[in-house]
């Protein structure tokens, strides 16, 4: 089964029960399995509010976070496929990587990872829209293609207000998800080469 699927099943077993932790600047904060679903739930509806579907790669660039967790349950909720990249990968072998992998979206971390990306923008076509976790730095960049990640999220809730049956239709879509869907896309480290994707359903 799929995080997804996982995370629904717990999410209504263990609803107020902690199930992820995360230290930021020295404070652990902490996630219910009920508000883990709501974040992914509220970026998925968002995303799709955007054009992510089936099939669509989106690339996830960043250190271990728990918003970057979420958008690989996100896009696997919607049969999209996660492309991770090493967030310490050079912009070159990063552009390389969503080239090849034809990502339409990515969701990275910071500055550092929109900078990689836009530094090489024309070696990746198929890139549509680049969201991002922390704003630090990109207040003045060019937005008509850069999101931020909270906005992404108020897209879903937006949606999810507007017609309420559409929570009820993302969670039946995880449950009737057929288990030979890509479910992943893994690039090798590429020591001996070019990277190589591995897709794993």
């Amino acid at each position: 089964d799929t995080f997804p699927k996982y995370l629904l099943l717990n999410a209504q077993r263990f609803g107020d029960r902690p199930a992820l932790r995360h230290k930021d600047y020295g404070i652990w904060q902490t996630w219910t399995w009920a508000q883990q679903l709501e974040q992914v739930r509220a970026l998925a509806l968002g995303l799709r509010e955007m054009g992510l579907g089936h099939g669509d790669r989106i690339a996830v660039i960043g250190a271990n976070r728990p918003r970057l967790y979420w958008t690989i349950a996100a896009a696997q909720s919607l049969g999209a496929i996660p492309v991770p990249v090493y967030a310490d990968a050079v912009a070159e072998e990063l552009a390389y990587v969503l080239d090849h992998a034809e990502v339409r979206f990515a969701v990275v971390q910071d500055q550092e990872q929109v900078d990689k990306i836009l530094s090489f923008a024309d070696k990746i076509p198929a890139l549509e829209q680049v969201v991002y976790d922390e704003p630090r730095g990109l207040r003045d960049c060019d937005h008509s293609r850069l999101h931020a990640f909270s906005d992404v999220q108020e897209r879903g809730e937006k949606r999810l207000a507007a017609d309420p049956s559409a929570g009820a239709a993302w969670e039946e879509g995880i449950r009737t998800a057929s288990g030979s869907d890509i479910s992943v896309m893994l690039y090798t480290s590429g020591t001996t080469g070019r990277s190589k994707g591995v897709m794993l359903t």
